[in-house]
């Protein structure tokens, strides 16, 4: 019923893994870790700004995924994935959860303000959110199935307001971590 699922199946698939924003969103994660540990281990000034320039689009992506990820999974998780292939608890937690909550934390303690506005938020997570609708529909036309049974369950139409509202919702997640950010390290306070 659900080749796409069928591990096999999915590697060789157009568009591989990369049809999931959940693999996109850890993809990003992991460049951000990787750029601020080697930051952190060189004293690189350049690649510090290079992790801070991923953690503008990685974190509130994460967040979103996060928040649009128990939002589906609180109505019926097999929007998400049908139920064979649910993961348990643990490993639930760690692709969509941990993410969030550790680049979360890496932005409030360790990192400098995002000097991104919220009108340049807004412009960013919806061409983000525009550009892998895009993707998946491209991914659609090749392998014949949506990533996600949700997409599967919407009209064209309601695929769009999903995705627009997703990138509303990212732009929101970057303006409340950034007061977030504002109310715990002060708003006027730049970190080096």
């Amino acid at each position: 019923m659900y080749p796409h699922l069928d591990c096999c199946f999915r590697n060789e698939a157009y568009g591989w893994h990369f049809q999931y924003l959940t693999v996109i969103g850890l993809a990003l994660a992991t460049i951000a870790f990787l750029l601020g540990s080697l930051a952190d281990v060189t004293s690189s000034y350049r690649l510090a700004r290079y992790k801070n320039a991923v953690s503008i689009v990685a974190t509130p992506l994460e967040v979103i995924i996060s928040a649009l990820y128990g939002g589906l999974v609180s109505v019926d998780k097999e929007l998400v994935i049908p139920k064979e292939f649910q993961l348990g608890l643990l490993p639930d937690i760690s692709l969509h959860a941990v993410p969030a909550i550790l680049l979360t934390i890496d932005f409030l303690l360790l990192s400098p303000p995002w000097a991104i506005s919220f009108r340049q938020s807004l412009a960013l997570s919806t061409a983000l959110a525009f550009t892998y609708w895009f993707w998946v529909e491209k991914c659609y036309r090749h392998n014949g199935w949506y990533p996600y049974p949700i997409f599967e369950a919407l009209t064209t139409p309601w695929r769009i307001a999903l995705f627009a509202f997703s990138g509303i919702l990212m732009a929101g997640s970057a303006a409340s971590l950034k007061l977030i950010y504002g109310a715990l390290n002060g708003f006027d306070r730049k970190r080096s």
